[in-house]
């Protein structure tokens, strides 16, 4: 019998505590787990490391406090280049940052995922990433005279990913044009709470898509929230494109202290009735 996986947004509060490090999928501004990470925002969970190709999660993460160490490729808006509440915590020195190449950063996901403590790269090498982390090792490969860098695997407590639609027992599916590093972030975490626009039948997941498109496994599953608009005011393609006025009323936003307190409560409190 197939384990019923579903539950309810508010349910998210009972996966999160503090000091946690909690990995977040999407990129940049696409298929972020926005409902999520709201749920995320209500709790009194501090102290959090964040692992991510980050958006606006990792803006509203920092403006609420609630980041100590930010490990990350890159944190952009798309078409916004800065996120103003990242720019603002970095540029103050607010939290510590493991600022990683991409190609470095899904090293790090890959070897998370396959439970190794490293994986080497050529991704970094000459460049200022390894003076600006200066724990990274390189190692000399047995074969040849090559030499990369070794990227310490990632292990997370808890990722929080979105798709287009899942079934009840955690089969995770992509229908845009991406499926972005999901599938790693589900299988580098202890535990993975996925939303979904929508939960339906096993059998409706290759009714009418590829089953190539079915991302991730339910083993790698530990919870299923059926949350309709979950990634907005992020994409969700082929559902819906980026909310570009509620992204750029956010950014806006930030530049005020009583304007970003209304934005709060819209986006924040209102979303929660």
């Amino acid at each position: 019998m197939t384990t019923d996986k579903t539950m309810d947004l508010a349910d998210l509060a009972g996966h999160v505590r503090s000091g946690m490090t909690i990995g977040i999928g999407g990129w940049g501004s696409r298929r972020k787990p926005m409902a999520l990470v709201r749920e995320l925002l209500r709790t009194d969970a501090t102290d959090l490391t964040v692992v991510t190709l980050g958006g606006p999660d990792v803006g509203l993460l920092c403006a609420a406090g609630k980041v100590k160490r930010l490990v990350y490729g890159f944190v952009s808006l798309d078409s916004i280049p800065l996120d103003p509440h990242f720019r603002a915590a970095r540029e103050a020195g607010a939290i510590a940052t493991t600022e990683y190449d991409e190609g470095m950063f899904v090293a790090a996901l890959r070897a998370g995922a396959s439970r190794l403590s490293f994986l080497p790269t050529r991704a970094g090498l000459a460049s200022d990433v390894l003076t600006m982390n200066p724990e990274l090792k390189t190692v000399a490969s047995p074969y040849d005279d090559e030499v990369y860098v070794a990227v310490p695997g990632v292990r997370m407590d808890l990722a929080l990913i979105h798709l287009n639609r899942a079934d009840a027992a955690g089969n995770g599916q992509y229908l845009g044009p991406d499926p972005y590093f999901d599938d790693l972030f589900a299988m580098a975490a202890d535990r993975c709470v996925m939303s979904v626009e929508k939960v339906v039948p096993t059998a409706d997941l290759t009714a009418d898509a590829a089953p190539q498109s079915l991302l991730v496994s339910r083993m790698f599953v530990s919870g299923v929230v059926e949350a309709p608009g979950g990634a907005g005011f992020t994409s969700c393609e082929p559902d819906y494109s980026r909310d570009e006025a509620a992204q750029r009323a956010y950014a806006d936003a930030a530049r005020d202290p009583e304007a970003w307190a209304a934005f709060e409560q819209t986006y924040l409190e209102e979303s929660a009735r």
